[in-house]
């Protein structure tokens, strides 16, 4: 159980399997005897990574700690689909090339499977062509000459067969469950007024056939048995960056894009996949905004996606009341070298990313690469002290885990598909929570952070009933307990 669980010594971790009291297998509660609940903890240094810990009990707390966390599972919310990471062109080569069969194996097990000790990641993205995590740039539909194609004739997926396909093809067969999305970093160059896959807007006269681009893609996974759940038009549509692909298209662009070409064709055909706009940052809600607002475009949007870099997570809460029938999931935020993420570590990235997204009506989340390597790489332009959500030593397949592995896990290993996300008050200050309820089992699951450096005592309350319980500085942890048989609510 504690194989890769615990970063400490082999007498470090016998000693804390002895202390620890029986667990059951990680992800599934013990039968509950109506007071029990399950705890399993990671500190932000990962001595404790993922632990089983001293169980809480329904009926040992006072009703006068100042610290508290309502649960009510009556009141319920959005319907998670999941948590995830993409499996960028990087993260594939590394899966598919500097890992041993075996070695491969265990790590799709680990990251997708959900039995034995599985994390069951049921959420992934990948990149239409390349982003800044591919080796080289390239689109699906270049011509040898870059004239235009607008027949597409030149379409292929050949640069996926050697490493995405057969490893997201891995991921499914270990989890059917998968939803998988799928973004353009760039239009094929000849699409562009810029004539390149750097920069550069989408020429209007392409529209319709930057359309059929992304269906054809959509066709070609399918035929390789990959389905894609959902597209957007454009990764981070308002920034230009100057070495790896990218293309600006604002939200009066988009509107037109979907409204008039890409929207009637995915009606026509009846079968999906979904449209998310924006697919960008907190700080310009007004974009989706602008595309929701567009009558002939909302009609074929179905959620707007998020990402970290710029702005604050409670901006998806005003756009979804602007919208409610459109739903919202966070589709990028990377760990890595700089601040706040360096000082913030895990209790920042599991605050923000799972925790916080999840209470502004996020359905699903997703870090950003899968995996990269000892040196944060390979790419091709763009970030350099990224990381992956876990990494891998490109000269021995040796595997190490990171703190957006710990805050994945959390909450993956324990938050079905299909569960709902559920009321939980909110204590302020240094801990953050969000509650789920699964739809499988009635279960109920508490994720709670502190980010101080000092001990936090806090109660949970559920049907007139309270557990106390004291966090380590610096940790996430995750509680479940069953509160008997469904009730007809």
């Amino acid at each position: 159980m504690f194989r890769h669980l615990c970063k400490s010594s082999r007498l470090f971790c016998a000693s804390l399997a002895l202390m620890l009291p029986a667990a059951a297998p990680l992800g599934h509660a013990r039968p509950a005897d109506g007071t029990r609940v399950e705890v399993w903890i990671t500190t932000a240094d990962h001595a404790l990574a993922l632990a089983p810990s001293t169980p809480g009990r329904f009926g040992d707390a006072a009703e006068n700690d100042r610290l508290h966390i309502a649960i009510n599972d009556r009141q319920r919310y959005q319907e998670m689909v999941g948590f995830g990471a993409s499996l960028t062109d990087s993260s594939a080569w590394l899966i598919q090339h500097k890992l041993d069969p075996g070695q491969r194996d265990a790590l799709l097990k680990e990251l997708f499977g959900r039995q034995p000790g599985g994390l069951g990641l049921s959420f992934s993205r990948l990149t239409i062509g390349a982003s800044d995590f591919s080796r080289h740039h390239y689109s699906l539909a270049d011509t040898p000459d870059g004239k235009p194609d607008p027949e597409l004739e030149h379409f292929s997926i050949e640069p996926n067969r050697g490493d995405v396909i057969p490893v997201a093809r891995a991921m499914l067969a270990l989890n059917p469950q998968l939803k998988i999305m799928a973004s353009p970093w760039s239009a094929p160059a000849w699409m562009k007024d810029s004539n390149s896959l750097i920069q550069g807007r989408l020429l209007p006269r392409y529209y319709d056939a930057f359309s059929r681009y992304l269906l054809r893609y959509v066709d070609a996974y399918a035929a390789e048995g990959i389905p894609i759940f959902a597209l957007t038009v454009q990764n981070e549509p308002d920034y230009e960056p100057k070495d790896y692909p990218g293309m600006r298209l604002n939200a009066a662009a988009r509107a037109r894009l979907i409204g008039d070409h890409l929207g009637p064709m995915i009606a026509a055909r009846g079968t999906g996949p979904q449209l998310f706009d924006w697919d960008h940052n907190w700080d310009k809600p007004g974009e989706p905004l602008g595309v929701l607002s567009d009558p002939a475009a909302n009609r074929y949007v179905d959620a707007v996606a998020w990402h970290c870099y710029g702005g604050d997570v409670s901006a998806q809460t005003p756009v979804h009341e602007a919208f409610p029938d459109k739903d919202a999931y966070m589709t990028e935020c990377s760990g890595g070298d700089w601040e706040p993420v360096r000082s913030g570590g895990l209790p920042l990235q599991a605050r923000s990313i799972i925790i916080r997204s999840a209470r502004h009506w996020a359905r699903g989340a997703l870090f950003w690469n899968l995996a990269l390597d000892e040196n944060n790489g390979p790419n091709a332009g763009g970030c350099h002290t990224c990381r992956g959500v876990v990494t891998i030593d490109s000269r021995t397949g040796a595997v190490s885990r990171t703190d957006e592995y710990y805050a994945l896990a959390h909450a993956s290993r324990f938050v079905r598909p299909g569960a709902h996300r559920i009321a939980s008050g909110e204590t302020g200050g240094d801990l953050d929570n969000v509650a789920f309820r699964n739809a499988d089992d009635g279960s109920l699951v508490l994720l709670v952070t502190n980010a101080a450096r000092q001990p936090r005592r806090f109660t949970v309350g559920h049907d007139g009933r309270r557990f106390a319980y004291t966090l380590p500085p610096r940790s996430l942890a995750t509680f479940v307990w069953n509160p008997g048989a469904a009730r007809d609510d």
